[in-house]
């Protein structure tokens, strides 16, 4: 089991940056596939990002491709995700997963293939 814990959502103006953490608990980080989802308002969870429990399979959403970038370091138990060049339409609540796999090069697209799910952090870009 683990337990994941999102950091440094805030309010930025359009065209700035933020950098998303997402702590994990446990001795087995390295055992699990993660994703970045994000929810605004209204609208269905959908997948920002996603990387293999490797690091070295990634996957971005089209609205976010080449904007954000999603990385992971296994020794700190930590996944991050960078957001560049943010818009309003970004806004939205964002909340990390992770998905316990033994397949090292694999993400996973859907929000029911992850188990556990962090709190979420606010993120709102002002235009």
């Amino acid at each position: 089991q683990v337990q994941l814990v999102e950091s440094g959502g805030g309010l930025v103006q359009a065209g700035g940056s933020l950098r998303l953490s997402c702590a994990a608990s446990g001795r087995t980080f390295s055992s699990y596939a993660m994703g970045w989802f994000r929810q605004a308002p209204g609208k269905e969870r959908e997948l920002v990002v996603a990387i293999s429990r490797s690091g070295g399979t990634t996957y971005s959403a089209d609205s976010v491709k080449g904007r954000f970038t999603i990385s992971r370091d296994n020794a700190k138990n930590t996944v991050y995700l960078q957001m560049n060049s943010l818009k309003p339409e970004d806004t939205a609540v964002y909340l990390c997963a992770a998905a316990l796999t033994y397949s090292s090069g694999s993400y996973y697209p859907q929000a029911s293939q992850y188990a556990y799910w962090g709190q979420g952090t606010q993120v709102t870009v002002s235009s």
